[in-house]
């Protein structure tokens, strides 16, 4: 092996670790983000994926599966259309946040889902 070939293999060696942790970073601001998003919109009426209005539609598991349409589809796109066009008492959070912020906000409510709120 010559010795830029060497050096080449040494530096990419010592990246490794940085640009592997890079993904987990994202995920980790994202659901940060989402987590925020949350607090600030979610919060008053589903503090712990509850429900203050109807207790029957929490943001757990079972009740997203017997509420949302398309839930058992395709999770994340059911809870985002819920958040954009609200219903009954949940309001609509089309054009007051952003398609990100939206899809943010899905993802970390999809998550503590999972993990039983």
């Amino acid at each position: 092996m010559s010795r830029i070939t060497g050096l080449l293999v040494l530096v990419l060696a010592l990246m490794l670790p940085f640009t592997a942790a890079q993904p987990g970073f994202a995920f980790d601001a994202s659901n940060d983000r989402g987590e925020q998003i949350f607090s600030s919109n979610c919060a008053a009426c589903h503090m712990g994926g509850g429900n203050v209005i109807r207790a029957s539609r929490s943001l757990k598991i079972r009740d997203l599966n017997a509420h949302l349409e398309e839930y058992q589809q395709d999770p994340l796109e059911a809870i985002e259309h819920q958040i954009e066009d609200g219903k009954n008492a949940m309001p609509s959070y089309a054009g007051k946040l952003s398609e990100a912020e939206i899809i943010a906000v899905a993802t970390y409510v999809e998550q503590q889902a999972e993990l039983g709120w």
